[in-house]
Protein backbone atom coordinates (compact mmCIF):
# COMPACT_ATOMS: atom_id res chain seq x y z
CA UNK A 1 0.00 0.00 0.00
CA UNK A 2 1.42 3.36 -1.01
CA UNK A 3 1.48 6.47 1.10
CA UNK A 4 -1.87 7.60 -0.31
CA UNK A 5 -3.34 4.25 0.73
CA UNK A 6 -1.92 4.61 4.22
CA UNK A 7 -3.17 8.17 4.52
CA UNK A 8 -6.54 7.16 3.07
CA UNK A 9 -6.82 4.41 5.68
CA UNK A 10 -6.07 6.91 8.43
CA UNK A 11 -8.65 9.35 7.06
CA UNK A 12 -11.17 6.52 6.72
CA UNK A 13 -10.59 5.56 10.37
CA UNK A 14 -10.98 9.18 11.49
CA UNK A 15 -14.31 9.43 9.66
CA UNK A 16 -15.56 6.02 10.80
CA UNK A 17 -19.01 6.08 12.31
CA UNK A 18 -20.33 8.82 10.03
CA UNK A 19 -23.06 7.72 7.66
CA UNK A 20 -22.62 10.64 5.28
CA UNK A 21 -19.13 9.79 3.95
CA UNK A 22 -18.50 8.63 0.39
CA UNK A 23 -15.12 7.91 -1.19
CA UNK A 24 -14.42 9.06 -4.74
CA UNK A 25 -11.28 8.89 -6.90
CA UNK A 26 -10.46 12.47 -7.91
CA UNK A 27 -7.66 15.04 -7.67
CA UNK A 28 -5.22 12.21 -8.37
CA UNK A 29 -6.05 10.43 -5.11
CA UNK A 30 -8.87 9.25 -2.91
CA UNK A 31 -11.29 11.99 -1.92
CA UNK A 32 -13.69 11.88 0.99
CA UNK A 33 -17.06 13.48 0.41
CA UNK A 34 -19.05 14.38 3.52
CA UNK A 35 -22.72 15.04 2.88
CA UNK A 36 -21.83 15.15 -0.84
CA UNK A 37 -19.24 17.92 -0.41
CA UNK A 38 -15.51 17.32 -0.71
CA UNK A 39 -13.83 17.54 2.69
CA UNK A 40 -10.34 16.05 2.20
CA UNK A 41 -8.38 14.04 -0.33
CA UNK A 42 -5.34 11.77 0.16
CA UNK A 43 -2.93 11.88 -2.79
CA UNK A 44 -0.24 9.42 -3.97
CA UNK A 45 2.58 11.43 -2.37
CA UNK A 46 0.96 11.20 1.07
CA UNK A 47 -0.29 14.79 1.02
CA UNK A 48 -3.72 15.81 2.22
CA UNK A 49 -5.86 18.25 0.24
CA UNK A 50 -8.11 20.12 2.67
CA UNK A 51 -11.17 22.19 1.83
CA UNK A 52 -11.26 24.86 4.51
CA UNK A 53 -12.85 28.15 5.41
CA UNK A 54 -11.39 30.79 3.06
CA UNK A 55 -11.35 33.22 5.98
CA UNK A 56 -8.98 30.92 7.90
CA UNK A 57 -6.50 30.24 5.10
CA UNK A 58 -3.87 32.75 6.25
CA UNK A 59 -3.80 31.25 9.76
CA UNK A 60 -3.81 27.69 8.46
CA UNK A 61 -0.91 28.30 6.08
CA UNK A 62 1.26 28.96 9.15
CA UNK A 63 0.77 25.33 10.26
CA UNK A 64 3.49 22.71 9.77
CA UNK A 65 3.52 21.36 6.22
CA UNK A 66 0.65 23.54 4.96
CA UNK A 67 0.82 25.36 1.66
CA UNK A 68 -1.49 26.80 -0.94
CA UNK A 69 -3.04 24.00 -2.99
CA UNK A 70 -2.21 23.77 -6.69
CA UNK A 71 -3.79 21.90 -9.54
CA UNK A 72 -1.73 21.28 -12.66
CA UNK A 73 0.80 23.84 -11.47
CA UNK A 74 -1.72 26.62 -10.86
CA UNK A 75 -2.92 27.84 -7.45
CA UNK A 76 -6.39 26.71 -6.49
CA UNK A 77 -8.89 29.16 -5.05
CA UNK A 78 -8.81 30.41 -1.50
CA UNK A 79 -10.15 27.68 0.74
CA UNK A 80 -7.92 24.88 -0.55
CA UNK A 81 -4.76 23.87 1.30
CA UNK A 82 -2.34 21.02 0.75
CA UNK A 83 -0.68 19.55 3.82
CA UNK A 84 2.57 17.67 3.24
CA UNK A 85 3.08 14.23 4.80
CA UNK A 86 5.11 15.86 7.60
CA UNK A 87 2.08 17.94 8.57
CA UNK A 88 -0.18 14.89 8.97
CA UNK A 89 2.40 12.49 10.41
CA UNK A 90 0.71 12.24 13.80
CA UNK A 91 -2.87 11.15 14.33
CA UNK A 92 -3.46 14.34 16.30
CA UNK A 93 -2.29 16.53 13.41
CA UNK A 94 -4.39 14.60 10.90
CA UNK A 95 -7.44 14.84 13.17
CA UNK A 96 -6.95 18.59 13.43
CA UNK A 97 -6.98 19.00 9.64
CA UNK A 98 -10.02 16.75 9.28
CA UNK A 99 -11.82 18.75 11.97
CA UNK A 100 -10.97 21.92 10.06
CA UNK A 101 -12.44 20.44 6.87
CA UNK A 102 -15.56 19.17 8.64
CA UNK A 103 -16.18 22.55 10.27
CA UNK A 104 -16.10 24.24 6.89
CA UNK A 105 -18.15 21.45 5.34
CA UNK A 106 -20.96 22.12 7.83
CA UNK A 107 -20.68 25.87 7.30
CA UNK A 108 -20.81 25.48 3.50
CA UNK A 109 -23.83 23.19 3.71
CA UNK A 110 -25.66 25.63 5.97
CA UNK A 111 -24.93 28.44 3.51
CA UNK A 112 -26.04 26.30 0.54
CA UNK A 113 -22.61 26.38 -1.12
CA UNK A 114 -21.57 23.68 -3.56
Amino acid sequence: MGRDGELAERVRAALAGRDDVREVRMFGGLSFMVAEKLAVSANPAGRLLVRCDPGRVDDLLAEDGARWAEMRGKPMGKGWITVDASGVASDRALASWIEEALAYNAKARAAGES
